[in-house]
């Protein structure tokens, strides 16, 4: 006989409020699996942003329902993100750019979302080298991880939010605006 789990009703609704986000087109979201030990039930999303059919940004969202709560997240659902992006030459080396890129994050949340407390997270910068057999020019990454615990679930526009950080990351035009050619010399 099989045993059947009888999922929390808050998880439930929130994974189905997940799965109607339509993402603008830039924006390819696919379910992927999600991390096992962080909390009894989760839920992830991988994101790949394509700029002019090149893979600008990636990134993942990841849903953490604990029934009971859980003391550092001051409730019992917790949002994870994360974002990645090769960022320009002239862009990596502005000293502001770690606070304008939280900056998108917090925009983001607080222009499409009822609100959210226990925001943590970091901005990493690593810049690379090739040398070799993989010499090429230097590039540099932007990294941005955070967490935080929305006000009201189902929480489906923290996830719009975040595709709107994804969308800030990988320098896309805000939606109805075309972006400009780039001129090569």
């Amino acid at each position: 006989m099989a045993l059947t789990t009888v999922l929390p009703e808050t998880f439930t609704r929130a994974v189905s409020a997940f799965k109607q986000v339509e993402a603008r087109e830039e924006i390819l979201l696919e379910e992927v699996r999600p991390p096992e030990k962080l909390a009894t039930y989760s839920y992830a999303l991988g994101a790949t942003v394509l700029r002019r059919g090149e893979e600008v940004a990636t990134g993942r969202f990841v849903l953490l329902h604990e029934p009971g709560g859980h003391e550092a997240w001051e409730g019992t659902t917790r949002l994870v993100c994360y974002v990645t992006a090769e960022v320009e030459p002239d862009m990596a080396s502005d000293p502001l750019l770690s606070q304008v890129s939280w900056g998108w994050l917090i925009d983001a949340l607080d222009g499409q979302t009822e609100g959210y407390r226990a925001i943590g997270g970091t901005v990493t910068l690593t810049t690379s080298s090739r040398f070799g057999g993989l010499s090429g020019p230097t590039t540099t990454d932007l990294e941005i991880r955070a967490s935080w615990t929305p006000l009201r679930v189902p929480p489906e526009k923290h996830l719009e939010a975040w595709c709107c950080l994804l969308a800030s990351a990988a320098g896309l035009p805000p939606v109805g605006v075309a972006a400009l050619p780039l001129r090569r010399w």
